[in-house]
């Protein structure tokens, strides 16, 4: 397992969101066996404090990029292996608008693996080996100033949840009638004091039973006006240092939120939201949410007055049809396994997986026919052009059918994973020219991780003869577990299973 090298800040100007998500990446990182450090200017003690109790390790950093003592003091770092246990290549992962091109060009120019975690194309070019964005955007042009190795992955797949949202994978909310509890989070800062205006608008709710917990992010500066604000409303609640979000997530009906990195949270959790954007960089975001039907944003808060958003939430607490829909398509968008798809990736060496397409068939073919496919394979016989016809353009139609691609997007070999007596039963072929180059085990892993995280399918079955020595290693390396034998196509077969954890 390879080291994690987070640089990422945390102040009052750039907010909070970049570290949390920062924060959830390493938590995947570190459920796979890494370990991570974290190398941040954090002005949050409590934000400090949390990275620290998940057992990550923090460097503070005074001076921040421009300043050329953050790269300076960043090279230092990883030059010396001031990182405890990790003796192999790291990579380095790096998130904020203020960081540009130059800095990732000195990153690559030192050899380190890159992951650059990005929301708008705020570079001029990019050098990362891995440009992540999250969001839902139309199309990469906005990353068309890239090298040939950079690779994108782009969209909703991808969002980074904090391990606290992980036990309420498959949980559904109930929508009420009529919904009276309310969560406000405008962020970690909120420097524009928008919770201000959510307050204002909240009184002027009428209804039994109303009740809003209103969060103050660690940067929040006005804690006291706001306590003053709500002081003469028993129906108001004011809570700081919150650690569960997931929690108040699952209690309320519907939510007031920025439209940073919390809306994906939202989303997941299936809970209805009215969204105010607060920064440039949420306006494209918020406004895809909203035409997707996941939330309701009402544009930049400065032209939304006290009586609109009143009003607003008065209609989304009494309309539970409009609720349960956006509830529904939020759930549908966000499935949570987007920071183990990243580091399997990551661990993965440049390996990528796409479906098989029709223009794959004669070389898929190819691969079932050669001599020593088919004498790993159950079946020996040689399949004719004319049985492949046939069956190839019937198997694309259904999924997990994989063309294995390496860093130079080269076809290396194909995947199956195919429903035989009511098991899941893996195939796998490496091409003849890419064999014993270390592929086997990452392609496994990387494959059979992609049809856990893609399906309801809890074991995977490998059937392999008992004199294939090579792919029993093999299977073994990658996590697979003897489980007796069995009698498959006439022949005798050593069974080995991989269970989802």
């Amino acid at each position: 397992m390879k080291g994690l090298l987070l640089r990422v800040d945390a102040t009052a100007q750039i907010g909070t969101g970049h570290l949390m998500r920062c924060l959830a990446l390493a938590q995947a990182w570190q459920e796979r066996g890494g370990r991570a450090v974290f190398i941040s200017r954090c002005e949050s003690e409590a934000l400090r404090e949390r990275i620290t109790a998940e057992g990550f390790h923090l460097i503070p950093l005074d001076k921040v990029y421009p300043d050329p003592f953050d790269w300076d003091f960043t090279k230092d770092i990883i030059d010396k292996q001031k990182i405890e246990g990790i003796k192999s290549k790291i990579w380095l992962v790096v998130d904020g608008y203020h960081f540009d091109a130059e800095y990732q060009k000195s990153i690559k120019a030192k050899g380190y693996k890159l992951l650059w975690i990005d929301d708008y194309g705020h570079a001029n070019h990019y050098y990362a080996d891995i440009v992540l964005n999250q969001n839902i955007l139309t199309g990469q042009l906005v990353y068309s100033h890239r090298e040939t190795y950079t690779r994108i992955l782009q969209g909703p797949r991808y969002i980074l949840l904090r391990r606290e949202y992980q036990r309420w994978r498959g949980w559904r909310r109930e929508i009420p009638t009529i919904g009276r509890k309310i969560l406000v989070t405008m962020g970690g800062t909120d420097q524009d004091n928008v919770t201000l205006k959510a307050i204002k608008s909240l009184k002027q709710v009428n209804g039994s039973g109303l009740e809003a917990r209103i969060i103050v992010g660690p940067g929040n500066p006005y804690r006291e006006l706001l306590q003053k604000e709500i002081s003469t409303d028993p129906r108001l609640h004011l809570l700081s240092n919150v650690k569960e979000m997931s929690e108040l997530m699952a209690w309320a009906d519907l939510a007031i939120s920025a439209g940073g990195s919390t809306c994906w949270e939202l989303a997941f959790m299936g809970l209805p939201s009215i969204t105010l954007i607060v920064a440039e960089n949420q306006r494209v975001n918020g406004e895809a949410l909203d035409r997707e039907g996941i939330s309701i944003n009402l544009g930049w808060h400065y032209d939304i007055k006290v009586e609109m958003l009143a009003a607003q939430i008065k209609r989304l607490m009494t309309d539970s049809k409009k609720r349960s829909l956006i509830s529904q398509r939020g759930q549908e968008l966000v499935d949570g396994y987007g920071g183990r798809r990243i580091c399997n990736i990551m661990q993965g060496e440049g390996i990528k997986l796409r479906s098989v397409l029709a223009e794959d068939c004669e070389r898929v073919w190819e691969w079932r026919n050669e001599d020593a496919a088919r004498a790993a394979s159950l079946s020996k016989k040689f399949i004719s052009w004319e049985e492949h016809s046939y069956w190839f353009p019937e198997r694309i139609k259904r999924p997990f059918f994989y063309i294995a691609l390496n860093q130079d997007d080269l076809p290396i070999g194909q995947i199956r994973f195919d429903q035989e007596e009511a098991e899941t039963v893996i195939s796998v072929t490496i091409d003849k020219v890419w064999r014993h180059c270390g592929y086997g085990v990452r392609l496994i892993k990387m494959s059979c991780e992609e049809l856990f995280l893609s399906s309801d399918i809890k074991v995977i079955h490998a059937y392999i003869k008992p004199d294939n020595e090579a792919s029993t290693r093999t299977f073994r390396k990658a996590g697979f577990k003897e489980a007796g034998t069995k009698i498959k196509n006439g022949q005798l077969t050593n069974d080995f299973i991989l269970t989802k954890s």
